[in-house]
Order: structure tokens, then C-alpha cells, then sequence
């Protein structure tokens, strides 16, 4: 279905998570991962060891539209620096999904976890870096001032629902991973609210989410 035929509002989005938690919630629930493009990895899934990590996809309530709120990684970090991502992280012993992810918010980005209305949490996405990834779904109505953990986060930006939400913003990439081609989902954004304007490279497990979310949120 187009975008257009979408309001991309804080309130609309509310009420369709509420409505696909309630009436699609064994949708919801499934397993996700890398190998929906590469399906020769999908036996790794049913056989590999994966640590649990959560993220948090934060819907912020703004004029004119909502945006979601994504961060770009330290370049000091071993693994993925400089990529764009979710706050999110490992989730510790004894603590669920919900949990995690508003910790790891919390200690990222300097965001309450009183300022995030959670909505309900997804089944896991499995990345091909060996993350079972579980998807935590929210609403920042007013969103304070962030602190950002310099160690961990570079930067920290908003991208409108809207364009995630739209396919058309949903480009298919590959490249060569241990002699093999891997494919990945990609979704390049320019952003003007910048100083000059950037361009933000979404791309890999990040991107994968989002596609997730989008299919399971406006898809039929």
C-alpha cells in the first residue's frame, strides 16, 4: 500500500501498534533476521549460539510529523563504529527485552526511561553478526535533553516515521563477506536538519529492523 495513504501521526501510530499487538500478536512475535535475504544463513539460525541484545525503535512526538530517534556509533568502538543504530545493547542476566532496552537508552543517550512509553516488544531479529536482536517498540512524548555517552555514541539524530515507513526509501545492497555475497537492506537519508546537511548511511541489521517493523506495522 503507498505511504500516502498513510497519517503519520504519534496518535495513529499508537493505536496500529495496539491494533497489530491485538490482533496479530503470532505475527508479531516471529523470528526475524539477515537471512530473509540470504537464505543459505537460515540454517545458521537453527544452529548457531546468539547473544540476546535489545534495542529501542523510540517514536518522538514532534510538529509536523514524528520522527525516530537512531544514533550514530563511536568510531572508538571494536565493533560496528561509525555505523548508525538504535540504543540498544546486551541484555544483562535476569532482565527482559523491555528492560534492557530502556537501560541501554537510558545509559546511551541520556533518555528517562519515564519519558518512554512502551508499546509492546517484537519477536528476536537475527543478525548475521551472531545478535538475537528483540525489537522494543515506543512513544517519547516529550522528549528531554540528551546526554550522550561519548564512548559509545557520536551522534544522535531524528529520522521522520514516514520516510522509514516507505518502502520506496528501501534499497537492496550487497557486498562481499568472507568470499560470499551478502545481501542488506539500505535506506540512504539526507538530513536538513544539520548545519550542512549529512547524508545518514541506514543500512545493514539496523535497516533490516526497520524493513521488519514496516512490514508487520503497514503491511497487509
Amino acid at each position: 500500500m503507498p505511504v500516502s495513504q498513510f497519517t503519520f501521526t504519534a496518535d495513529e501510530f499508537r493505536e496500529r501498534v495496539a491494533h497489530r499487538f491485538e490482533m496479530r500478536a503470532q505475527q508479531l512475535a516471529e523470528t526475524a533476521g539477515d537471512h530473509a535475504l540470504n537464505p543459505d544463513y537460515a540454517e545458521h539460525v537453527k544452529t548457531r549460539e546468539f547473544k540476546d541484545a535489545a534495542i529501542l525503535f523510540a517514536l518522538v512526538e514532534g510538529e509536523p510529523h514524528p520522527t525516530v530517534l537512531l544514533t550514530q556509533r563511536s568510531d572508538k568502538l571494536n565493533n560496528h563504529s561509525g555505523q548508525i543504530a538504535f540504543p540498544g545493547g546486551r541484555i544483562d542476566e535476569g532482565e527482559t527485552p523491555i528492560e534492557a532496552a530502556l537501560r541501554e537508552a537510558d545509559e546511551e543517550v541520556g533518555l528517562p526511561t519515564s519519558s518512554v512509553e512502551v508499546l509492546g516488544a517484537m519477536g528476536p531479529y537475527f543478525s548475521g553478526s551472531g545478535y538475537k536482536i528483540h525489537p522494543v517498540v515506543g512513544v517519547v512524548r516529550d522528549l528531554p535533553e540528551l546526554t550522550i555517552n561519548e564512548a559509545e555514541v557520536a551522534d544522535v539524530f531524528h529520522v521522520p516515521l514516514a520516510f522509514l515507513m516507505d518502502q520506496a526509501s528501501h534499497e537492496i545492497e550487497s557486498r562481499f563477506f568472507k568470499g560470499n555475497e551478502r545481501f542488506f537492506y539500505a535506506m540512504p537519508y539526507h538530513d536538513t536538519a544539520v548545519a550542512p546537511a549529512v547524508e545518514r548511511r541506514i543500512w545493514g541489521v539496523t535497516a533490516g529492523i526497520i524493513r521488519v517493523i514496516q512490514e508487520r506495522l503497514y503491511g497487509e
